[in-house]
């Protein structure tokens, strides 16, 4: 671990975000189970993000309203507002660049932070991650939980072992015992299915792992084998990426109830491109490939692509390619409850028009 021994990455994790922002915005929300997105009568939809009042309940994120209501049958169902979210998110982007620039966003709540040289000298990890989480409760009213480390993997871990409102710790000398104890189902990229594997392979924490070889590792995961090998020894070289390439830019939609009528689907891929293309063209890219996804009522989820010889970045284009995939996908009395349309392969940067009325800055999130 000597590369990473003078590295300070900060995690830092909101808590509860789209559920915080709507408490704050809304006093008669406050100390209330709510949930934004799903469906009131629990038709379709799922949670995306459950207030603390409502996970007492047990209602979590990407659980499907009905099943919200029944265990919170008093829950209030909240409609998204990510034009507020993103609003506040780019506000603690600021309290984050004034200690680091090396700052690598994952999503609107959550990022990675370097302090290894912090800008305002303050040497300590611990005590930026304070001040951050300091400034964000004065300023903003809401609370984020943090992690700090010497590699993004435990900072992250360490990011949510004391939620809410939460600073946890994990130094040099105490972090090849920590993972020695931590179990499969908590390391960061073991999904569902990979720990369920391990299980029965008798896998059940890191020490167990410790036990396979890297060759091992590989045979039973594939590449995910190498890297487990490797963090559960403590080890994670990644750098905290402030620009990190965009790949892909997409829109979804889980309905209130499914989707049976080609007409009713046609009208809302016409949504999602044009939402797509809106977010394409403000982030100057064009792009190759157009990407369908569909989930059904019984939740078996296809994507299908369709790749064009020049990039594009239109409304159109988007749009009819979208519609296309879904009629090869025969969607004539299937039951559609989520549909998404992404583009990517960018090959083009469009150039950036000068202005001197305060131009738009490029911001990838």
């Amino acid at each position: 671990m000597d590369k990473q021994s003078h590295r300070k990455i900060i995690h830092i994790d909101m808590d509860a975000f789209y559920a915080s922002v709507e408490q704050r915005d809304n006093p008669e929300l406050r100390g209330k189970a709510i949930a934004v997105g799903g469906s009131p009568e629990g038709r379709g939809g799922v949670v995306a993000t459950a207030s603390y009042e409502a996970r007492k309940f047990g209602v979590r994120s990407a659980m499907p309203s009905k099943r919200a209501l029944q265990l919170c049958p008093h829950i209030i169902f909240i409609r998204p507002r990510f034009a507020a979210y993103k609003e506040v998110s780019q506000k603690i982007r600021e309290i984050f660049r004034r200690y680091t620039d090396l700052i690598e966003p994952l999503s609107l709540d959550e990022a990675y932070l370097d302090v290894t040289l912090d800008k305002q000298n303050i040497g300590s990890a611990i005590d930026v991650a304070k001040l951050i989480k300091e400034a964000i409760k004065d300023e903003l009213q809401l609370t984020a939980s943090a992690g700090v480390s010497i590699n993004k993997f435990v900072a992250k871990i360490a990011s949510d072992m004391n939620k809410p409102n939460g600073l946890t710790f994990i130094g040099p000398s105490s972090i090849e015992s920590f993972m020695e104890k931590l179990p499969v189902e908590k390391f960061f990229g073991v999904g569902k299915v990979t720990a369920d594997k391990m299980k029965r392979m008798g896998l059940f924490s890191g020490i167990d792992l410790k036990k396979l070889t890297e060759e091992e590792m590989v045979a039973h995961f594939g590449k995910g084998g190498r890297f487990y090998y490797q963090i559960v020894r403590g080890i994670d070289n990644r750098e905290v990426q402030p620009n990190r390439e965009t790949k892909s830019i997409g829109a979804e939609d889980t309905f209130a109830y499914n989707l049976t009528e080609v007409n009713e689907m046609n009208a809302e891929l016409d949504k999602l491109a044009q939402t797509v293309a809106s977010r394409v063209q403000s982030y100057q890219l064009k792009g190759r490939t157009i990407t369908l996804k569909i989930k059904y009522s019984d939740f078996r989820q296809i994507t299908r692509n369709y790749s064009v010889t020049e990039p594009v970045n239109d409304f159109i284009t988007i749009a009819n390619a979208a519609k296309k995939l879904l009629l090869a996908t025969e969607p004539e009395d299937k039951r559609i409850r989520l549909l998404g349309v992404t583009l990517s392969n960018f090959g083009e940067i469009i150039p950036k028009q000068k202005s001197s009325d305060n131009p738009e800055q490029l911001e990838l999130f």
